[in-house]
């Protein structure tokens, strides 16, 4: 027994990690974007375009099985991505990045119905501390720009959780090709912005690495950890991502969140850490499966 329980617990600890090095590319996502002078919708396309050749590189035969699960979880991909850059150029990188942070109150909500997997006491504490947090970003900017901006990504955080689901659902097969069919959609709908505006020689640097650092390698790892975490794990773990996105965009380009929104930024990670140290105050580490069958792997799961 001591074996069985060593050998599922390597691969969700290989997951975590998987899930930990995804968040740290994901968080160049604002710096790059802010730094491109082009239509959002067109930094989007052009993006997933590159992301889409990198993916290739790794599933040089695709398998589409064009089911409802993949193609759901494309459009769900392509609707995440195009929210997430819109935001960002309506409000700060902080609002953008952390208001996407509230897709495990909709994942939440959804694993028990779809996945079978149950929120326990703890989880409710987090969602309901971050959608208080939440709440605290829209107290900086009240002109429409920025109540926009919000909007916007508070969207992209929906998209996200539907995606997060809808992939776990693939957990038995390859849920890359969903990501590569996103990428494929988005790349469709932006690049006609590209017209009357085609990148100057400065944008290619920031969009090479949007397509390849932060979008297509990070979503290989994330289609390989989602298959062995709970759907709540894949979107709490990456807690570095909402932290570090705002410190490269304040270090490289000088923008200062509001200090409600630092606040809320605060409010949300807190709840959302809080949620891992809960097992090491128990003497369990986070990387050992609990009886939480949201944590568990063995009834198929996982989250991002």
């Amino acid at each position: 027994m001591p074996t069985s329980e060593k050998s599922t617990a390597t691969p969700r600890s290989q997951a975590l990690l998987l899930l930990a090095v995804t968040a740290v590319m994901w968080s160049l996502g604002g710096l790059l974007i802010k730094s491109i002078d082009l239509n959002p919708l067109a930094v989007t396309g052009v993006r997933s375009a590159i992301a889409a050749l990198v993916i290739l590189a790794f599933v040089p035969r695709p398998k589409f099985t064009w089911s409802k699960r993949q193609v759901g979880a494309a459009v769900a991909y392509a609707a995440t991505a195009i929210f997430f850059v819109a935001a960002n150029r309506f409000t700060t990188a902080t609002n953008a990045i952390m208001l996407m942070f509230t897709a495990p109150i909709y994942v939440a909500l959804l694993s028990q119905r779809f996945l079978k997997e149950k929120t326990t006491s703890t989880d409710l504490v987090v969602i309901c501390t971050t959608l208080g947090g939440m709440t605290l970003f829209f107290l900086d900017y009240l002109g429409p720009s920025g109540v926009f901006g919000n909007v916007l990504a508070m969207l992209g955080g929906i998209a996200f959780a539907g995606f997060t689901i809808l992939m776990r659902l693939q957990k038995d097969g390859s849920p890359l090709e969903s990501v590569l069919l996103g990428n494929v959609i988005t790349a469709l709908i932006g690049i006609p912005f590209l017209v009357g505006r085609m990148p100057s020689a400065p944008d290619w640097p920031p969009l090479l690495l949007l397509g390849v650092v932060q979008l297509g390698l990070p979503y290989v790892l994330y289609s390989r950890a989602i298959k062995h975490v709970s759907a709540l794990d894949a979107i709490l773990v990456p807690v570095l991502e909402p932290l570090l996105s705002p410190m490269w965009v304040f270090l490289m380009l000088g923008e200062t969140p509001g200090s409600w929104a630092a606040v809320g930024a605060m409010v949300i990670l807190v709840s959302a850490t809080f949620r891992y140290l809960g097992p090491l105050l128990k003497g369990r580490t986070i990387f050992e499966r609990t009886s939480s069958p949201l944590s568990s792997v063995s009834s198929a799961k996982l989250r991002r």
